[in-house]
């Protein structure tokens, strides 16, 4: 995998890591008290689908073009759409969200963004998209050392999304690394891992990571567009939920089924269980 998301970005994956972040943020803005988003790996926070990464790969047709002309989609995945549609308003579909302008654009003013990108080009680039907003902190530095360098905040409540590029081969041991520190220093942090699902076997070592975490309960989400250990390539991703807000695995119930059937290429399917019970 490519390390600039701008090669992945509206893919399947991506559309199951937004929507999910998109309902995390919800949930926990069920509560009037502050919380920070934190993202260790942030990219730009917005792309252009006709520019000539995205369509050297093409990924986004497979995934959120599919849902783009849609009026059936669940419930859960309302405040996902309002925002990619609020970014291309003349009805053609260019431009997509990052993680860090969903957040941006679900916050409310009492919440803040914490945003690390260390790409040389990247970063700067999401400086220069984030400038405007005065609740958002753009980081240039190391996303392994985020969970240690801005935890535990003054709000304290926090969203902490871990989702790297996937480049080097121990990159699943830094996010549980990543995850346990999170944890650490401040246990009621909600983190998120997103991971690659190329084949079940490499993450066998990864998921028995995830249970020494010491998080108190840890739920693992995954959608498959092919067979598991389909020589496709990237058959699919996961998400690592520590302390997931409560509400959310009823929602995710409904709204895996669909997106499996919806974005499924060769074979959809789904898993969702608790890898630490509360």
């Amino acid at each position: 995998m490519n390390y600039r998301h701008a090669f992945h970005a509206g893919n399947h994956a991506d559309v199951l890591k937004h929507i999910v972040l998109t309902r995390l943020i919800a949930l926990m803005s069920r509560k009037e008290q502050p919380f920070a988003y934190i993202d260790t790996h942030a990219g730009l926070g917005l792309y252009d689908l006709q520019g000539d990464q995205a369509t050297r790969t093409g990924e986004y047709l497979e995934g959120v073009a599919r849902l783009w002309n849609r009026d059936d989609l669940p419930a859960m995945a309302a405040d996902y759409l309002r925002i990619i549609k609020r970014l291309n308003a003349d009805g053609e579909l260019r431009y997509y969200p990052g993680s860090p302008e969903l957040a941006r654009r679900l916050m409310r003013q009492q919440d803040r963004a914490l945003l690390n990108e260390k790409h040389p080009e990247d970063g700067p680039l999401l400086k220069e998209n984030m400038k405007k907003d005065p609740r958002v902190v753009v980081h240039l530095g190391e996303g392994w050392h985020v969970p240690r360098a801005l935890l535990p905040v003054q709000e304290k409540r926090a969203i902490m999304l871990i989702d790297p590029p996937f480049e080097q081969a121990d990159e699943l041991k830094r996010c549980t690394t990543a995850m346990k520190e999170a944890i650490s220093r401040m246990r009621q942090t909600v983190a998120a891992i997103w991971y690659p699902i190329k084949d079940q076997r490499s993450l066998t070592r990864f998921y028995q990571d995830l249970t020494s975490t010491g998080a108190p309960k840890l739920l693992r989400v995954e959608l498959y567009v092919h067979h598991q250990d389909s020589p496709q390539g990237l058959n699919g991703s996961g998400l690592a939920i520590a302390n997931p807000p409560w509400g959310l695995e009823e929602e995710l119930r409904e709204l895996l089924p669909w997106l499996a059937k919806e974005l499924a290429q060769t074979a959809g399917s789904f898993r969702m269980d608790w890898l630490i019970a509360e």
